[in-house]
């Protein structure tokens, strides 16, 4: 569809939500327009398509104006007109950024209440009712993970680029390894050297660790030998004296074994990610992953012998050649594992995966749909509660991706990261530090993206951090 901006120069606010409503390429046209009076600011959207027209109009006094509040205005009337085009009333309403819950958290953080907060999700952006509810329990989570920092606290993400296959959804920058481990060796000893310059920044600092997670890729590529040397690496570095948690991020389950697991236990990490995606062989085959869903109950298993209290498991909802009967299934098999956390992903199909192109056998919008509702509805009968969560482009359905836990068991980082509350420090290629500002702004310092760019431009990634500290 056409955008034509009249008035205003406000185009990812509008054209973001015009794409989360209307499918991608498809035809219309469309008019955002900002009008500037003595008392009121007038936004009105015009939208044709298929030979209709609906316009509608929000406003504003002038004397109040903020960007905020003018790219709001701007966006109630484009969802106002474009709700008329629409079957049935959008999950998010008039929201069409990746942290929905960053406005409930704000609210609560500001002495709102959980129903103000649900009054506002309602009135001024006309969440639907089932995604208030969402937002308003992820950040009370929220709350209560902020209430954990001090002001010099921080957090840790140690990327490992590297998987053993590339899954058909997938577009993160990583290198597939397969039996090509070259590269693994030079890529830990420039991490390595990250480590310690930015273990050093960090003492002299005075901050203070809360959180660490070990991320990728498939950090549980390496093996138990390399794994152990990255933690000793990390453990010589930092002082772990304050962390609240540790996470390894092992996601694939063919990558782990007894032997690694109880290293990276004994090096005192007390979370652990097996992420099976689905529970049906045919839909992992589909999907590019080589394992079993046999793998993942012995992954489990050798987890919890491990010790881990603290154990995720990922689900993906809408993924090619599977069924809603097939989702029920994956997720009853996995509920009944007892996890203390199940991360519910609607497939979101994104640019540089092969499904992106190849978009075959997928389900329906409508059956993605009750494959939400229906994780919501087993989870929260097994007393599992929401506790972070956060949207995507080319998400099927336009739904989101939730945390679930267990009461006390809510992953702190998954937290602190999505919303943003304090400085995250990432090392490795494809980290994205961000720098949390005493006058409230978000500096983004990004790491190189490819293991290679990571290795080569190592002194600029040592250069940064030294700038990185400055700010803090």
């Amino acid at each position: 569809m056409k955008l034509t901006l009249i008035g205003h120069d406000d185009r990812y606010a509008v054209e973001q939500l015009q794409l989360a409503l209307f499918p991608e390429g498809q035809e219309g046209q469309a008019v955002s327009a900002l009008h500037r009076g003595n008392t009121y600011l007038t936004a009105t959207a015009k939208i044709t398509l298929d030979g209709k027209t609906v316009t509608r109009s929000r406003r504003l006094k002038a004397q109040d104006e903020t960007v905020r509040l003018r790219r709001q205005i701007l966006q109630q009337s484009y969802y106002l007109a474009a709700r008329e085009f629409l079957p049935e009333p959008p999950a998010w309403g008039a929201l069409a950024g990746v942290r929905p819950t960053k406005l409930t958290t704000r609210h609560l953080l500001e002495g709102g209440t959980p129903a103000s907060a649900d009054k506002m999700m309602r009135d001024i952006y006309y969440v639907t009712e089932n995604r208030r509810r969402l937002a308003v329990d992820c950040s009370l989570s929220t709350v209560k993970a902020a209430s954990l920092l001090e002001p010099n606290d921080l957090s840790l993400y140690v990327g490992i680029p590297f998987c053993p296959t590339r899954c058909a959804y997938c577009s993160f920058v990583s290198r597939t390894v397969g039996k090509k481990t070259e590269l693994l060796e030079p890529y830990l000893q420039a991490l390595f050297q990250e480590i310690s310059v930015t273990g050093e920044l960090l003492r002299q600092s005075g901050k203070r660790l809360r959180t660490v997670y070990i991320g990728g890729g498939t950090p549980t590529t390496l093996t138990s030998s390399q794994m152990a040397r990255l933690l000793d690496a990390i453990g010589e570095a930092f002082d772990l004296s304050g962390c609240l948690e540790f996470t390894v991020e092992g996601g694939r389950p063919d990558t782990l074994d007894g032997e690694k697991l109880r290293t990276i236990r004994a090096h005192g990490a007390d979370r652990m990610s097996i992420n099976p995606q689905t529970m049906a062989d045919s839909v992992l085959r589909a999907c590019g992953r080589p394992h079993k869903a046999s793998d993942v109950i012995r992954a489990y298993g050798q987890a919890v012998d491990a010790g881990f209290k603290a154990i995720n498991m990922d689900l993906i909802a809408g993924l090619p050649t599977d069924s809603l009967d097939g989702f029920r299934r994956s997720l009853d098999s996995v509920a009944e594992l007892d996890p203390a956390n199940i991360t519910v992903h609607t497939l979101a199909l994104k640019k540089g995966a092969d499904l992106f192109e190849r978009r075959e056998n997928l389900p329906a919008a409508e059956e993605v749909a009750e494959m939400v509702a229906y994780a919501e509805t087993v989870l929260r009968g097994k007393h599992y509660k929401p506790y972070y969560l956060y949207r995507q482009k080319y998400m099927s359905g336009s739904f989101e991706n939730v945390g679930w836990s267990r009461d006390g068991l809510d992953c702190l980082y998954n937290i602190y990261m999505m919303e943003e509350i304090h400085t995250i420090l990432s090392l490795g290629g494809g980290g994205m530090n961000k720098v949390n500002l005493a006058d409230g702004h978000l500096r983004r310092f990004h790491n190189p993206k490819f293991p290679e760019q990571y290795i080569e431009m190592l002194p600029e990634v040592l250069r940064q951090k030294q700038e990185l500290f400055a700010l803090l």
